[in-house]
């Protein structure tokens, strides 16, 4: 994106910056340890139209949220020696992964357990709340939204993915699609005006939850490769005109790369413009303010954690035309 910041001075809005959802990506985790109460509320208080959270499952079929099955990154789990025999080897989808497995833990284990940064590194003051959070269940999740709608006065919306469902489903015989509708049923939130909706990387799943749920769905898009779930699809045929046409037959929506959505000048691609034609929304991830997620013209210096001009990256999206985007810092993108 070498021409980027030239470019935002030039092109007109597609449409008010105020249209756009800003989806918090596993709550505000650009300022807490991700997918904690802790970020999801910070993500509130800071405006967010939408909160994110990653579910996985635990052995006794609970949806919890963390950013991926192996937990051994985002938790204390490899400080426990209790735990020390958990450790195993699993293949998902197709990468080998070494580490603690959310699935092999039952509600209780994963409680002892607590939350840490999973880029320390990158954003060391997060890793300052290491120890002070537990593993939040979506039920949890789905409480807080609801206090903080009691309190705010506003509607706060829910955004959670299901990670692995067909990986999961064949490997350790846990549905976590059924899983899902059970607990949006339950909470009244299957509906068509919940203000929730659901994400996926694969096509299967979203059909059948297309038949179980009227909550708007979306098909999470890689950078490169296609579903787990449909070897025989790529990501590319999936963004084609007649592609995403497909989509539309049983999504709302598509989550695209940001690369997807921008060329490396930052002009618009056509797919943006191609899914809105075929009556799909369009949310590209990930809007963050390090310059190591930066186009090169967007940041403040050759440091991997300086902050950059993210909002010029949201100009970008905003002349695009997106209808939304997910960000980790949801304060920094509020009264743009």
């Amino acid at each position: 994106m070498a021409g980027a910041l030239a470019l935002i001075a030039t092109v007109a809005p597609a449409m008010a910056a105020d249209d756009m959802l800003v989806i918090a990506h596993r709550g505000a985790s650009g300022e807490r340890p991700e997918h904690t109460l802790a970020s999801y509320e910070r993500a509130i208080d800071q405006g967010a139209d939408y909160i994110e959270p990653d579910l996985v499952v635990t052995k006794d079929m609970v949806l919890v949220a963390r950013h991926e099955n192996e937990i051994g990154e985002t938790t204390d789990v490899g400080d426990r020696p209790e735990f020390a025999d958990r450790r195993k080897t699993k293949d998902i989808e197709g990468q080998l992964i070494n580490g603690w497995f959310a699935e092999d833990f039952t509600l209780a284990e994963l409680r002892t357990l607590r939350a840490k940064e999973r880029m320390p590194a990158l954003r060391p003051a997060n890793a300052i709340f290491d120890g002070l959070y537990q593993v939040p269940t979506f039920a949890e999740i789905i409480a807080l939204k609801r206090a903080k709608e009691e309190e705010t006065g506003r509607k706060i919306g829910l955004y959670p993915e299901l990670k692995h469902p067909t990986w999961l489903l064949q490997e350790a015989g846990i549905d976590t699609v059924d899983l899902l509708v059970r607990q949006l049923r339950k909470e009244g939130l299957a509906g068509a005006d919940a203000m929730v909706f659901v994400q996926v990387f694969e096509v299967g799943p979203l059909q059948r939850l297309d038949k179980m749920i009227d909550t708007p769905l979306i098909l999470l898009i890689r950078p490169e490769g296609g579903p787990f779930d449909e070897p025989g699809m790529s990501w590319a045929g999936i963004m084609s005109p007649t592609g995403l046409a497909e989509v539309a037959t049983y999504a709302d929506g598509i989550g695209p790369f940001m690369g997807h959505v921008l060329n490396d000048d930052g002009t618009p691609t056509d797919l943006v413009k191609n899914a809105q034609a075929a009556g799909l929304k369009v949310h590209p991830w990930t809007v963050r303010k390090e310059n190591v997620f930066l186009p090169p013209s967007l940041r403040s210096d050759a440091s991997e954690n300086g902050v950059g001009d993210m909002l010029g990256l949201v100009k970008l999206l905003e002349a695009a035309g997106v209808d939304g985007y997910f960000t980790d810092d949801p304060g920094l993108v509020q009264g743009r």
